[in-house]
């Protein structure tokens, strides 16, 4: 990858590699049931900004990693954060009508199908990312942490107890702290993993992997703000979702708390303490990384 190209062409043309994969997220000899599969297909090739996968990418890449090494890792994080939408997006959970300027999966393919289209593309990223390690060659020590690390990132530690903060949150959030569990777990965690996912691939040292823990943990903090006041002030079209919507279900965000521009003061806070831990841990190649953070935190989508 030259390093000429833009960060949205670099973004664009890692996006395009990840979606040719994700085509053929299921092996052609399974017999799925074909009602499964369009379920699936339908979230997972929705489109959308595919940064956690090319986030995978740039971490590998920023140690002189093999990007095709890290790509089946980079769908397996999609898979979970397409199921994590469907799910979120459920009556019982968020109950939305649109992601991605589409109708959600529920409002598609029924409420049953949708439950079960989330429950198989995160059962099949475990499949994905296992089958990877032992394809890889890397150390099975590696491969068995990288694993460990996605169930903990995505599971009741992780993405899916943010989620339940979030839910229960709905009841009235009263302290800052509160907020700050549910946007670094909901949102966070996954973001934190697909670094340490793209380090452990290409055989980062102790120094450099916790480096790109706290890259992740604050790009991803950076990332959920600005969701948050995107929320307020962004474009209905280019978000792909109504705005004002966490104001229609009286959730509380960052601007709630402290204002606007506070809110994006912390962004770009965030933002530099996550490149500032990579500077400091002797990579290699860490222009992608450092670019997709000022990236994430410019974004008005």
């Amino acid at each position: 990858m030259t390093q000429a190209m833009t960060i949205k062409d670099y973004i664009q043309n890692e996006a395009r590699f990840v979606e040719e994969q994700l085509r053929h997220f299921l092996p052609s000899a399974w017999d799925v049931p074909q009602p499964l599969k369009e379920a699936m297909a339908y979230s997972l090739h929705a489109g959308g900004k595919r940064l956690r996968p090319i986030l995978v990418l740039a971490a590998a890449e920023s140690l002189g990693g093999n990007r095709e090494a890290a790509l089946p890792i980079a769908c397996a994080v999609e898979m979970v954060h397409t199921y994590s939408l469907i799910h979120d997006d459920l009556p019982a959970l968020d109950n939305d009508d649109f992601r991605r300027g589409m109708p959600t999966n529920h409002k598609v393919h029924g409420e049953a199908m949708a439950i079960l289209a989330g429950d198989a593309l995160l059962t099949h990223a475990f499949y994905v990312a296992s089958d990877a390690c032992l394809r890889s060659g890397i150390a099975p020590e590696q491969g068995l942490a990288l694993i460990r690390d996605f169930a903990e990132f995505a599971g009741a530690r992780g993405m899916v107890g943010g989620q339940v903060a979030d839910m229960v949150g709905e009841q009235g959030i009263t302290r800052l702290e509160e907020l700050q569990y549910i946007h670094t777990h909901k949102t966070g965690d996954l973001i934190v993993f697909s670094v340490k996912a793209g380090g452990r691939l290409a055989n980062a040292n102790e120094e450099q992997m916790k480096a790109l823990e706290k890259f992740g943990r604050s790009i991803g903090m950076a990332f959920q703000i600005l969701d948050d006041i995107l929320d307020i002030t962004g474009d209905e079209q280019k978000l792909g979702k109504p705005v004002k919507s966490d104001e229609k279900q009286q959730k509380v965000t960052y601007p709630y708390f402290i204002g606007l521009e506070e809110s994006k003061k912390l962004v770009r806070e965030h933002t530099e303490a996550g490149k500032q831990a990579i500077n400091q841990a002797h990579f290699p190649f860490p222009q992608r990384l450092l670019e997709l953070a000022d990236y994430m935190m410019d974004r008005d989508y």
